[in-house]
């Protein structure tokens, strides 16, 4: 890869009897004051130099870097891998099937579309909690996600065997982030090149925002949307501006009875307040040491929910006994330990590295805390958190007809923040204190079950008490506590009410593995807690149904109830579409709160129930002693149970083995298929590229405002009956019950266009005071309301092109490559607005869509656009001379729907074709155009 080494770094690094390439960092002056992410990102630019997209001067600005400058340096960033999630990696894989037929179509041989990064998918974003607090919960939850996703396992199946470097962890077997830090990641990564053993930082991007739970480990990554994955995949680099770099110094050591999951809400607390959007986290100084893996990757897992890139920890002697703990060779230990001393990136916390901000925080000090009712940086001391809990009611009460879920609840990815727009990450919550909820709040509700138990529901009631997500479900520290207290519980008689629904859902087999082992399994199952599945579950929104007559008599008393997962999101309307208000808690506190059954409850004052001496029980009369859970993680974890799950990881249980699985180099798509179809990018591609065109007489589809979200433009939550979607849906035989969610349809273009812009919030400034996915059709002559998705059919019948038009902060949120691509598949050509969301930005180049930019401080309301305007851009043809334009001439005449003496509009708009490698995208149609075109050539 690397044709240029003009610092000479390239040397040799002996390991026992092995030798490795190795590009060495103190060749630049300047590295040795870089903080640990940026070393990484330095050797990352020597080693892929190529004198064009990355070059000396890249490298010589990292360098140099001013810690307080504001990021204007865009550099390429090349990960060493991939690692995806089943609702984000199935387009993706999609992508690259289609990628195959085009090359044949061209001549060329399908088998050179392989990933040229190792890419590894884990199937854990589809099994439901449908089943719960039974014996059979699990083998029967697997079972009916394999009857709902069936189609999409059987083309996953194909991927794995057609594919080189493409491997997936069947359904089943962990969460992505867990199997990533125990099994695949290996801190350096090793690679034949060109017939020599190079070695060097593993690096990732994912496509799941908690990728950064793996920045625990001292490896660097996050999460990309989709069409940056499948670029990195195929050889691309990640563009990105070299950030700003906070410093976060941990000293003083974690107090008895206070948890990871604690450590890890103070933190989000601290960082959402501080603002820490766009840049990298990186923990240093005396405390690191005493912070173990499993902790730090807790606290990476939740980088998205504080809002930054990445939250680093160094490598150091925890990292190396982690890995050998999970069971990585003792060759590759050695490696790590010696390439990061030779690269200066051991932790030594003597050095103090210059940071662009700092940040402190004395471990001894964190308290037992939660989150909610409804963000994860809406922090909670437990002391308080029934005080707490009658403010928010009473809020609830005055807001109640306000109250309006967003999302839908079915299968909300994980990646994929609601209204996680900037505004958001900078407002900070203000909690108003009434001095006690008004009395008549309360709604007592009877409820008898199908087995004769009889009880009264009201507000606050806990109908959901899961251990599940990424975050903690994994680390033993908070997962043996959770099974001690479970045990002490047991032993003093007491019970989860009635009402919560509990589950477990673990993060790796192994955690069942250290259950079993510790002699703490059937205490989790005496309260309720079998396990459900291993997979997201709750924290996705993947939560199942409540018990039936508790959801009866919710629904029919407009009751406030509540849910308590060990998860890192609770969105309105993410978890479960009964529930009002979600906490987030460690999972010791989830078992402590389904014994509650409430959160109006206090547990310094509140009994959790009566021994069999009829005496009172507290939470503190059965938390588990910190030095228990120590001695139970050393007695009860082992290198063998890692060693034992991992060793057959990619092979799968009987289900997976005996899927159906289509053979060959491309897929036999199925025509019947609702889930996974193959999406016309290609259709009538040729080798020479097209140049690209003006764009002329376009009509307005869109006229936006500002903060429109990639969920605005494509909503992953369910489809309605009555959209372009659901039609399709139920032309296609398939019953209302069944048509899942945007998300679960990524792999099939024609839900996914049909569901662009179909967001039911969305503003569409055409219409007066109408929501939803409607524009004005200008294809006739009165210029109706209509379906998005229609008027674009009938656009693309006459050959007319369409722009849209937006304002400020265009494409937030998280990044999600659906976006771009409906956007580009309703014959959208040019979106111009007054800024954008970086991600998004690049995915509209990525799908042969340009961004464009209203001239400074003008927009479309300064500039007086209605949007009934015949839109003609000119100056675009100069990208055709291997040149970017930094303007092009935009011309907006009135038409036949415009209001009577309207004159033409014109203005230049600033190309935001930012990089070399952005234009040559664009000049190719779309990056995966480019790609196929250079891997043909």
């Amino acid at each position: 890869m690397s044709a240029v080494n003009s610092f000479g770094a390239k040397d040799t690094l002996r390991v026992g009897e092995t030798d490795y390439e190795v590009f060495r960092i103190d060749t630049v002056d300047g590295y040795e004051k870089l903080p640990f992410s940026l070393k990484v990102l330095l050797e990352n630019l020597l080693r892929t130099e190529d004198g064009a997209n990355i070059t000396d001067a890249h490298i010589r600005a990292l360098g140099s870097w001013v810690p307080t400058a504001e990021p204007d340096t865009e550099i390429q960033f090349t990960p060493a891998r991939v690692v995806m999630q089943d609702f984000t990696g199935v387009p993706c894989i999609v992508d690259l099937a289609t990628m195959r037929e085009a090359v044949e179509a061209l001549g060329g041989d399908p088998k050179k579309i392989n990933p040229l990064a190792p890419a590894e998918m884990v199937i854990d974003h589809s099994v439901i909690a449908d089943l719960f607090g039974t014996e059979n919960a699990l083998e029967r939850n697997v079972e009916i996600e394999y009857e709902r996703n069936g189609e999409r396992y059987q083309f996953l199946r194909w991927g794995q065997t057609a594919f080189d470097d493409f491997k997936v962890v069947p359904p089943g077997t962990g969460i992505v982030h867990q199997v990533n830090i125990e099994h695949l990641a290996k801190v350096i990564y090793d690679r034949p090149v060109n017939g020599v053993l190079r070695a060097y930082p593993d690096t990732c991007v994912g496509t799941d925002s908690h990728t950064t739970m793996v920045n625990g480990l001292g490896v660097l990554g996050w999460g990309v949307g989709g069409i940056e994955a499948e670029a990195a995949m195929l050889g691309q680099p990640v563009s990105m501006l070299i950030p700003k770099v906070v410093g976060f110094k941990l000293s003083g050591v974690i107090p008895t009875g206070v948890t990871a999951t604690d450590v890890v809400l103070t933190i989000t607390d601290m960082l959402r307040k501080h603002g820490v959007v766009g840049k990298f986290v990186e923990f240093y100084g005396a405390g690191v040491a005493s912070v173990p893996l499993a902790n730090r990757a807790t606290i990476g897992n939740m980088s998205p929910e504080f809002g930054s890139t990445a939250a680093m920890f160094p490598i150091d002697d925890v990292t190396l006994d982690y890995l050998r703990l999970t069971g990585r060779s003792e060759q590759q230990v050695a490696l790590v330990e010696a390439y990061a001393k030779l690269q200066t990136l051991w932790h030594d916390a003597d050095k103090e590295p210059v940071f662009s901000e700092y940040l402190e925080l004395d471990l001894s000090t964190v308290v037992p805390s939660i989150a909610g009712p409804k963000r994860p940086q809406d922090r909670i001391i437990l002391a308080e958190a029934k005080s707490h809990f009658e403010s928010d009611l009473t809020d609830y009460a005055e807001v109640a007809h306000d109250l309006v879920d967003l999302e839908g609840s079915e299968s909300f990815p994980a990646s994929d923040p609601p209204g996680n727009t900037p505004e958001d990450e900078h407002s900070t919550h203000a909690h108003h204190h009434h001095s006690h909820a008004p009395k008549n709040i309360s709604k007592p509700t009877a409820v008898e079950l199908a087995d004769g138990q009889k009880f009264t529901l009201d507000h606050g009631a806990v109908t959901i008490a899961a251990i599940t997500s990424c975050t903690n479900t994994s680390n033993p520290s908070v997962m043996l506590a959770a099974g001690l207290l479970a045990r002490n519980a047991v032993r003093k008689g007491l019970k989860a009410k009635p009402w919560v629904k509990t589950t477990l859902a673990p993060g790796s087999k192994v955690v069942t593995d250290y259950y079993e082992k510790a002699g703490l399994t059937q205490d989790l199952e005496d309260l309720g807690f079998y396990t459900v599945g291993y997979g997201c579950t709750t924290c996705i929104g993947n939560s199942g149904p409540l018990i039936e007559e508790v959801s009866a008599a919710i629904n029919e008393n407009d009751l406030a109830v509540t849910a308590v997962l060990s998860g890192n999101r609770n969105f309105e309307g993410r978890i479960n579409p009964d529930v009002k208000m979600n906490y987030l808690a460690s999972p010791p506190l989830v078992i402590a709160y389904s014994l509650a059954g409430s959160m109006n409850f206090d547990f310094e004052a509140d009994a959790l129930g009566q021994d069999g001496d009829g005496n009172d029980v507290f939470l503190k009369d059965i938390w588990p002693d910190a030095a228990e859970v120590q001695s139970t993680i050393d007695t009860s974890i082992n290198k063998e149970m890692f060693t034992h799950q991992y060793a057959s990881v990619f092979e799968g249980d009987d289900r997976w083995r005996n899927l159906p699985t289509p053979t060959g180099a491309t897929f036999e798509w199925d025509a019947e298929s609702t889930y996974v179809r193959k999406p016309p990018y290609f259709d009538g591609m040729t080798m020479e590229t097209t140049p690209v065109t003006d764009i002329v007489g376009a009509r307005v589809l869109a006229k936006l405002g500002d903060s429109v979200t990639t969920d605005h433009i494509s909503p992953a939550g369910n489809i309605k009956a009555d959209s372009p979607a659901g039609r399709y849906l139920d032309e296609h035989g398939v019953e209302r019950k069944d048509y899942n969610s945007y998300g679960s349809r990524r792999g099939n273009h024609e839900v996914m266009i049909r569901g662009t812009f179909a967001n039911i919030r969305l503003k569409n400034q055409l219409l007066d005071g109408v929501e939803g996915g409607y524009t004005r059709d200008f294809t006739q002559p009165d210029a109706p309301q209509s379906f998005i998705y229609d008027a674009s059919q009938n656009y693309q019948a006459a050959g007319t092109p369409l722009v849209i038009f937006g304002g400020k902060e265009y494409g937030s949120g998280s990044s999600r490559d659906w976006a771009a691509k409906g956007t580009s598949l309703l014959g959208v050509k040019a979106v111009i607005t007054e800024s954008f969301e970086r991600i998004h930005r690049s995915n509209l180049i990525g799908m042969g869509v340009v961004p464009l930019q209203f001239p400074a401080g003008e927009s479309w309301a300064s500039l007086g656009l209605d949007g009934t305007e015949v839109v003609s851009i000119s100056g675009i043809e100069e990208l055709n001379n291997g040149t970017t334009p930094k303007t092009v001439h935009v011309t907006a005449a009135p038409s036949e729907h415009s209001p009577a003496g309207k004159e033409t509009i014109e203005f230049d708009a600033v190309v935001r074709i930012d990089t070399p490698g952005e234009a040559d995208y664009y000049r190719n149609g779309g990056i995966l155009q480019y790609v196929l075109r250079s891997l043909v050539a």
